[in-house]
Formats: structure tokens, C-alpha cells, sequence
């Protein structure tokens, strides 16, 4: 049993170091991407269950679980494997391999630059430039947004992603390391590339968009308790991040994505959602947050200050609930 305890600190060590190259540096790009390879397999697999010909409703939705099937094993395994593998020859090894895997679970640096370029292109009045520099990290259609529509997009993604990017791959690295954070990058990846409504992926997404919600249900709500108790460290409006938070979160059509979007817009005194164009076709989202005064620029400054805050709170509950657990192993076996 004592064994578990060299394995669980290191793992944590592992955790620790790989946000804080997630902070430091960003995205490592120029490393075989975990992404990437997910994307790829993904890509592979629906090549060979969806004819170019499409299928009848049931046989979609059913080739659709497979897909998410295959793709969780392989990400499961292939990174149980690796891991094991690693830890066998050194805990110096697996605690790198680990510490790499998080490095390319977590976002928040990412997030923050490239929010942060939409913000500079906005400032010196370049609304082009905000425009297409918005559309790297949003989904819907950017061409036709004014500057309070492109300020609104980068925050709303910026809140939304807290949950995605930061605090849900927290979660599981939480309960199960590095394994746990690539299987939750594999349900994150498979819903962002197959869990549409439209007519292609209406029936075959389906599974894979509904295992995103069911894996994001609590990460969305503890990422929104988080951003209330972040928004009192950036000086932001805490009682008002509350206030909208309880008020607004469930008028999102997303069961999770209302959740840290209705906290930012309340600690920011803001409002975001209405009216978005998704591939030419109108959606009235509804509104989140009172309009104390328009969205503007320097809001995505004080989204991204917001979402960092909370990352650095869940990194600390993790570190500090993994130290509880080693705590309680050793005086048990002592």
C-alpha cells in the first residue's frame, strides 16, 4: 500500500510542474501535439464508419457511440501504457512523461494570448484584424461583428473555456493524473470536431456531445464557484459574480457552458450572450448579466486575469486534496 505513496507524489509533482509550463510557455506546438493526435484519430475512425453517403438515423447514433468508444480506449490505454511504462524504468521518466501530458491538457496561457491579440487589434482601432484574430478561438461567424460584438465573443469563449481548458482537466488529473487528463481531452476533442447539430452530425455527434456534457456537469459548476472566489483576488465584482451567476446560469441553451459564462459577466458587470451567426444561420441565444455599460476591450484583459485566478485555485485544490490523500495513506500504513 505504502508503495501507492512514491507514485501518487510524484504524479502531483507531475501535475504542478506541467501547469506551470502551461503558464510559462503555452502551447508547446513544437512537440507532437496530444491534440493533434486525437484530431487525427478521430478523423480516421469516422472515415471508416461514415460513408460519403451518410447513413439512416439509427445506424449513425450507433456508429457514433462506437466512435466514442474507440476513441476514449485508445486514448485511455495508450496513455495508461505509456505511463506505466515510464514509471517502470524511473519515477524521473514517468514523472516527465506525466508532466509533458498535462503541459498539453491545459490552455491558459494559450487562451489568454490569444484573447489578448483580439484586445490589442481593438485598442489601435485595427477592426479587421480583431475580427479575424476573434475567429482562431470562436465559432461563430466574426465578419459581420461591430467592436462591443467582438469584445463580447473573446470574453464569452474566454469564461466559457475556464470550465473546458482549465478547471475540467483539473478535475480528472485530479482522480486519476496524466490518464485522466487525456481522457478528458479526448471527450473535449471529440465533441468540438463531431458534436454539432447540423446534418451531418446531428445523430452520429450525438453521443459524443452528450458524454461532454454528462463529463463537464460538475467541472462547469465548481469552474463558476471558483471564477466567484477568483473575481475577489483580480478585484472584479465577487457579490455580483454570485448574484448572476444563480440568477443566470441555467438560461444557457448548454447545461454546463451558462455556468462560468453568467459568473464572468457578473463579476465583470457586464452582459454577454443574444443574438450570434453559426454558419450563416441566426441564433438567439438569450442574455446573461445586467448591461451595466457596453462590452469593451480592456473586458477581455480582466476575462483572461479572471480565468487565471481560477486556474491557480484549482491547481491549488488539487495539489492541496492529493497531499490530504498521501496524508491519510501514510498514517494508515504507519
Amino acid at each position: 500500500m505504502l508503495s501507492f505513496v512514491p507514485l501518487l507524489a510524484t504524479s502531483t509533482v507531475a501535475i504542478t510542474t506541467g501547469a506551470l509550463l502551461d503558464r510559462l510557455i503555452g502551447d508547446p506546438r513544437q512537440l507532437p501535439h496530444l491534440v493533434r493526435g486525437l484530431g487525427t484519430l478521430i478523423t480516421r475512425v469516422e472515415r471508416v464508419l461514415v460513408p460519403s453517403a451518410g447513413l439512416p438515423s439509427r445506424t449513425a447514433r450507433r456508429r457514433g457511440t462506437g466512435l466514442v468508444v474507440v476513441t476514449l480506449t485508445v486514448a485511455g490505454l495508450g496513455t495508461a501504457l505509456l505511463l506505466g511504462v515510464a514509471y517502470a524504468v524511473s519515477l524521473w521518466l514517468g514523472g516527465a512523461v506525466e508532466a509533458i501530458l498535462v503541459w498539453q491538457c491545459l490552455a491558459v496561457k494559450s487562451l489568454r494570448d490569444e484573447s489578448a491579440a483580439v484586445r490589442t487589434s481593438l485598442i489601435v482601432g485595427d477592426l479587421g484584424g480583431a475580427r479575424s484574430a476573434v475567429s482562431m478561438i470562436v465559432g461563430r461567424d466574426t465578419a459581420g461583428l461591430d467592436a462591443t460584438g467582438v469584445a463580447r465573443a473573446a470574453v464569452e469563449t474566454v469564461a466559457e473555456n475556464t470550465t473546458d481548458a482549465v478547471v475540467a482537466p483539473f478535475a480528472a488529473m485530479l482522480v486519476a493524473g496524466g490518464v485522466g487528463g487525456v481522457v478528458y481531452k479526448a471527450v473535449n476533442t471529440l465533441d468540438s470536431m463531431v458534436g454539432y447539430r447540423n446534418a451531418r452530425y446531428r445523430d452520429f455527434g450525438r453521443t459524443a456531445a452528450r458524454v461532454d456534457d454528462v463529463v463537464n456537469w460538475l467541472p462547469a459548476r465548481v469552474a463558476a464557484g471558483m471564477m466567484v472566489a477568483a473575481s475577489r483576488l483580480t478585484g472584479d465584482d465577487a457579490r455580483g459574480a454570485y448574484r448572476i451567476w444563480r440568477r443566470d446560469h441555467a438560461r444557457h441553451a448548454s447545461p454546463n457552458s451558462g455556468q462560468t459564462e453568467a459568473a464572468c459577466a457578473g463579476a465583470l458587470g457586464i452582459r454577454l450572450g443574444g443574438p450570434a451567426t453559426y454558419g450563416g444561420e441566426r441564433s438567439d441565444k438569450p442574455t446573461l448579466g445586467d448591461a451595466l455599460r457596453p462590452v469593451g476591450a480592456d473586458d477581455i484583459a480582466r476575462a483572461g486575469r479572471l480565468m487565471s485566478a481560477t486556474a491557480w485555485l484549482a491547481l491549488a485544490v488539487v495539489v492541496g486534496l492529493r497531499a490530504a490523500l498521501w496524508g491519510v495513506i501514510v498514517r494508515a500504513g504507519g
